[in-house]
Order: structure tokens, then sequence, then C-alpha cells
């Protein structure tokens, strides 16, 4: 590809950027490094949801290179050759408007790189500052401070999974949509709004502890209602919520795995499938992980019955994490600082579970199918924050617990 046209598609990027840097920079919030995790969060979100609406419009192959759309920084400049493809095959993977969707997923996802990289850039840049700010007795404590507000470790490690995110999305183009690669594109997402969101997280906590008393907001009624929870409570909704994040991981990859398969409809009713309990399936070549899209490793057309075994143990395993994502929330549910946050699990889980079985029943329409998306990325949101929660509560808790053994 031509330098000018990689030019062309950084400065799209920072393009991009430029509008959440500019809200966190004229933001009155005082802690504007935790105002742009924040902001982060929420476009890596919005980008996952756009990510499923390009999927699932069947425009992950809308410009078939990568990084440009035929060697060019947008759609508009490979007008010509995208009309020509289209001409070609007009219901094909290139038409004028799936290019751009997958331009606008390129761009979203290159703006969201240049957001980390600002962290990454702020956190080492505060931190070298903290270093010569230790060195003067009288700015100890500020070096201190910053140095626990700016720790470069997290934004260093995003730094690397966006790019590991990134080298996923172009193989995702380059080796034709096969499936392992697309869903590994899927998980890397998901997992790189759980890191964002543990760091905002962290930065909240971080920004309350070091916040004057008279600038802290007054403890709601409920905290001051509720007694601090004891060690095994605490200890058991930790468990509970990381047996749930467990739960939640290995059903993405299964749904990522019906996604990028098309299995979606391989089962048109509920509870059965085909009429049956058990239907007939292929396991074998349906869970094949190295093979092209559609096709069994030794490239024959892959059978009705492994798109059935794909979508069979996708919905069977959503009972378990409906189960344990639910007993969490309720064990969580009168923690009061884990109350919302359980109620939004649940409430998350209701909404996956209608979604589900509407692109059942109303055969697959896109809107429902995006909707399931947003679900689980909201789900692995909440989650997330639940794990950190209880982690927090729980240390804070032992803690507090080591002195008094101390002085007994």
């Amino acid at each position: 590809m031509h330098s000018t046209t990689l030019a062309q598609l950084a400065i799209t990027g920072l393009l991009v950027a430029l509008l959440p840097l500019s809200m966190v920079w004229v933001s009155s919030d005082e802690n504007k490094y935790r105002k742009l995790v924040w902001i982060s969060v929420f476009l890596t979100f919005d980008l996952i949801v756009f990510g499923a609406f390009t999927r699932l419009t069947d425009s992950g192959l809308g410009c078939p290179d990568w990084p440009g759309c035929y060697g060019l920084a947008n759609p508009f400049l490979a007008h010509a050759e995208i009309a020509a493809a289209e001409a070609l095959q007009p219901s094909g993977p290139v038409t004028v408007f799936k290019a751009w969707v997958e331009m606008i997923h390129r761009y979203l996802a290159m703006g969201i790189g240049v957001l980390i990289v600002a962290m990454m850039a702020v956190a080492l840049l505060q931190t070298r500052r903290a270093g010569k700010l230790a060195a003067q007795p009288e700015h100890l404590a500020a070096a201190a401070a910053a140095r626990w507000t700016y720790a470069p470790g997290l934004p260093v490690a995003l730094f690397f999974f966006v790019c590991l995110q990134g080298a996923f999305g172009a193989w995702t183009v380059t080796l034709k949509l096969q499936p392992v690669i697309v869903t590994m594109h899927l998980l890397l997402g998901m997992g790189l709004l759980s890191m964002l969101v543990w760091f905002g997280c962290r930065q909240d906590t971080v920004h309350a502890a070091l916040a004057p008393a008279s600038a802290r907001p007054p403890a709601p009624a409920a905290a001051r209602r509720v007694p601090i929870a004891p060690l095994p409570v605490l200890r058991t909704v930790r468990w509970l919520a990381l047996a749930a994040g467990a739960a939640l991981l290995v059903q993405l990859a299964l749904g990522g795995w019906v996604s990028t398969n098309y299995a979606t409809l391989a089962c048109t009713e509920f509870p059965l499938c085909a009429g049956k309990v058990v239907p007939e399936m292929d396991f074998e070549h349906g869970f094949h992980l190295w093979r092209e899209l559609g096709k069994t490793a030794a490239g024959h057309y892959l059978p009705f019955s492994a798109l059935t075994a794909i979508h069979w143990v996708h919905r069977n395993f959503a009972l378990v994490v409906l189960l344990l994502a639910g007993y969490a929330a309720w064990r969580a549910w009168n923690l009061a600082a884990m109350t919302r946050l359980a109620r939004g699990i649940a409430a998350v889980l209701a909404l996956q579970t209608a979604s589900g079985l509407a692109t059942i029943y109303f055969s697959f329409p896109l809107a429902i199918a995006v909707l399931h998306n947003a679900g689980a990325a909201l789900l692995v949101l909440l989650l997330t924050m639940l794990n950190y929660r209880a982690k927090h509560q729980l240390d804070t808790a032992q803690q507090g617990a080591a002195p008094a053994r101390h002085r007994q």
C-alpha cells in the first residue's frame, strides 16, 4: 500500500479520536484521565455493537483488502473498483453499502487505538514526572499520588492488546472470514472492553481515595443502613463473580462460533430442535477450528448437522451462564456497593434470554441480532464491574480484619 494512503488512514484515525479527546479537554471534571478512560469504554462498546452489525450484514469483506479499500483510504476514492465488483456480483460481499460499513468500523477502531496510545503516553509521562518529584522531600506525597493514578502497567498492556486485536482484524479480511479468526477477533474485542472497564473502575477507586473529604459526595442512604458484609459473604460473591465471568467467556466463544459459521437458524424452534430434544449433530466437523468458512477441514461443504451442533451447544450452555450469573447477582443484591450492579445484571440476563429466543421465533431479524450482541457486551461490562467491586470490597475487608486480629 502506498505511503500516502497510510498517512491518510492515520489522519482519519486522529480525526475520529479528536472529538472524544476534545470532550475530555473541555470537560469540567478535574480528573480528565479518568474521563478519557470511561469515554474509551463507551466507544469500545459502540465498536463491538457496530462490529456485530458489520458481521451480520455480511460486510466483513466489503473492502477485500486491509487496512484500506482497494489500496485507497476510503470508499469514495475506491468507488470505481467497488462499483465494478458490485456490477459483477450485486449480492456479493462487495457493495458500496458494505464497503462503507466495513471502513466505518475500521475508522472507529483506529480512533480507539489513538485514545489508548494517548492513555499510555500520559501514564508514562506522568510516571516520569512523579519520579522527578520524588527526589524533592516536600513533594513526596504528590509523587506517590501520581504514581498511583498513572501506574503505566495497564495502559501499556492495553496498547499491546489493541495491537493484537488490530492484527486479528487484518487476518479476518486476508483469511476471508475464517471462523476461528473471526471468533478470536470478537473475543479480543470483548477482552479489550473488559480491560478498559477494569481500568475505569480502578481510576474511580483512586479518584475517590485521593479526593479531599470535603469534596466527596455523601454516602447513599442504603450504604449507611447496610452494615459491612462479613468476609465469608464477600468471598462467596467474589468466587461466584469469577465463575460467572469464566462461563460468560465460554459462551461468548460459542456465540461467536455460531455467528461466524452462520448457524443462527440451524434450529428454528425452542426448546426442541428439528423436533427433537437432542437432534442429529456432527460435532467433529462443527467444532473443527482450522477450516475455511462453510467448509470442512477436507474442503467439503459443511453438513447441516454440523451447524445444528454449533447452535445446540451455544443454546444449552446459555443456561449455565444464566444460572451462574443470576446466582451471583442474587448473592450480591443486598450488598450496598453492588445492589445496582446486581439489578443491572439481572435485567441484562432477562434481555439476553428474550432476544435469543426472538432470533429463533422471528427468523433472525437484524435489529434483534444486533441487540443480542449488544446485550452480550453489556453483560461483559457489568460482570467485569461486579468482579472488580467484589475483589475491592474483599481486599478492603481483609485489610481491616488484619489489624483487628493483631490487636487480639
